[in-house]
């Protein structure tokens, strides 16, 4: 009986695991993405590795880096299992997630993980994922071997003398890619049964050529081109902009900046939007820098509002805190610069995030709750006005995309308080009611006719 508890215990602590991992792979973003499993025979670990940051997408640069830090301790005869398609979907789906472990088809590939170290990384792009055999094969000098699984059994392989087997494993949508990703999954157990029995210590990565399932993100309607109800409309796509990128002359891109709209208002002026001029290239960044520590994203223009000069400078800084015992950047202030006079907004309060996210939010104003605030009274910036929708901007720890967005979004919106305030009223009503309802006392005494009525003294 006790082994018995004991077997279940640890199927039990097995499934919760594996659940945990498809959990994990699950919540990472799945826009043209594609998930990268490595893992080693038994009897060999991988070094301590930093995991990626949450919502981070991993370049072809860190992947390479990622592997050269797992070969240091891990075998170097490779299996490369090719999937013509995968996502982070199909793991959901057909993994077992949710407590139905006996309808998995990644039976043999989570044998595989419970029993030796390996390294998940949900969310690799797409184009690191194209070329990832030509990465192999370039930055770690193994030959490339292209077999399929009935003929692996006829090479010659030895531990001795490296080399990277590359098997390719078909995908289909539909009915059929569940039986299929079985088939792939009984392909990765007897490629590793048959690495065993020769003894041949290895190192296996399990990705997909492209995604499977690719999930767009639907932005939030903009109220002033709602068009109405439009059931059989073509929903017709806006071009999306390309960020703003700031390069440091030794470590590549170090700013990124994106906005939908940009406008600034002088005193009684029509407003001026300059997002236009500032993702369609015509924006210089001439002034702008960027360190460990501060960043400063100058953007110029010329001729705008009646000003011959305008500069739009965003100034961050990151700074540890004690109490979080993590690193943030705080963006100290908004500059504008117009023909010899400046404006200057603190920002410090309200747009702030964990230096490895970024910045993201819906409306940045100094009207209605502002996060841009004149430095002083009698500063220039009181007579702008100025209204960024759809702000996102990242300076610290950056690399070819925007990392995980941290929004100015406070968790309580009104609609939040309102619905809180409502309900706390009306259980309050029912406590009372019952309350009241509680202390209702019937009459304990009544006047028998049987017997002598009840007298009430009347000088009493």
């Amino acid at each position: 009986m006790t082994e018995e508890v004991g077997c279940r215990s640890v199927s039990a602590l097995k499934m919760a695991l594996i659940s945990l991992l498809c959990i994990l792979i699950l919540l990472s973003p799945s826009r043209a993405q594609v998930p990268l499993i490595v893992w080693t025979s038994e009897g060999y670990s991988f070094p301590a590795l930093s995991e990626p940051s949450a919502g981070e997408i991993v370049s072809g640069g860190k992947l390479v880096s990622y592997l050269k830090s797992a070969l240091t301790t891990s075998p170097h005869n490779m299996v490369l299992f090719l999937q013509d398609k995968l996502s982070v979907d199909d793991f959901t789906v057909y993994g077992g997630v949710f407590g139905n472990k006996q309808d998995s088809v990644f039976v043999n590939l989570e044998s595989a993980l419970e029993t030796s170290a390996h390294l998940v990384l949900p969310a690799l792009a797409w184009s690191a994922a194209e070329s990832v055999e030509e990465l192999f094969h370039k930055e770690f000098g193994i030959p490339v071997l292209h077999t399929e699984p009935a003929g692996l059994a006829q090479l010659q392989l030895s531990s001795s003398q490296p080399s990277l087997l590359v098997i390719s494993l078909p995908y289909t949508t539909g009915t059929q890619s569940k039986e299929l990703l079985r088939k792939s999954d009984e392909t990765i157990g007897d490629v590793l049964t048959l690495l065993k029995s020769r003894g041949i210590p290895y190192t296996a990565v399990y990705t997909g050529l492209r995604p499977s399932h690719v999930t767009e993100d639907t932005p939030i309607s903009n109220t002033r081109g709602f068009s109405g109800r439009s059931l059989l409309q073509v929903p017709t796509e806006a071009p999306v902009k390309p960020p703003v990128i700031f390069n440091s002359t030794t470590s590549g891109p170090c700013i990124l900046f994106w906005a939908d709209h940009l406008s600034v208002t002088y005193e009684n002026k029509p407003s001026f939007d300059l997002a236009p001029l500032t993702f369609n290239n015509t924006v210089t960044l001439v002034g702008s820098m960027c360190n460990e520590t501060v960043s400063r994203l100058v953007l110029n223009y010329k001729n705008v509002l009646g000003f011959q000069s305008f500069q739009l400078i965003f100034t961050m800084h990151k700074i540890f805190f004690p109490v979080s015992a993590r690193n943030w950047t705080i963006m100290e202030h908004v500059e504008l610069n117009y023909d010899g006079q400046t404006a200057l907004f603190n920002s410090s309060r309200g747009i702030n995030t964990p230096a490895e996210y970024s910045f993201h939010c819906q409306r940045v104003s100094n009207t209605e709750s502002p996060l841009l605030v004149p430095s002083q009274e009698t500063d220039e910036a009181t007579k702008w006005t100025l209204l960024f929708t759809e702000f996102q901007i990242q300076s610290f720890n950056v690399t070819e995309n925007f990392a995980y967005a941290s929004d100015c979004a406070s968790f309580f919106t009104p609609g939040i308080w309102m619905g809180l305030l409502t309900t706390l009223l009306m259980v309050f009503i029912l406590t009372y009611g019952l309350h009241m309802m509680m202390q209702l006392r019937t009459m304990d005494r009544f006047d028998d006719p049987k017997g002598p009525a009840i007298s009430v003294p009347q000088n009493e």
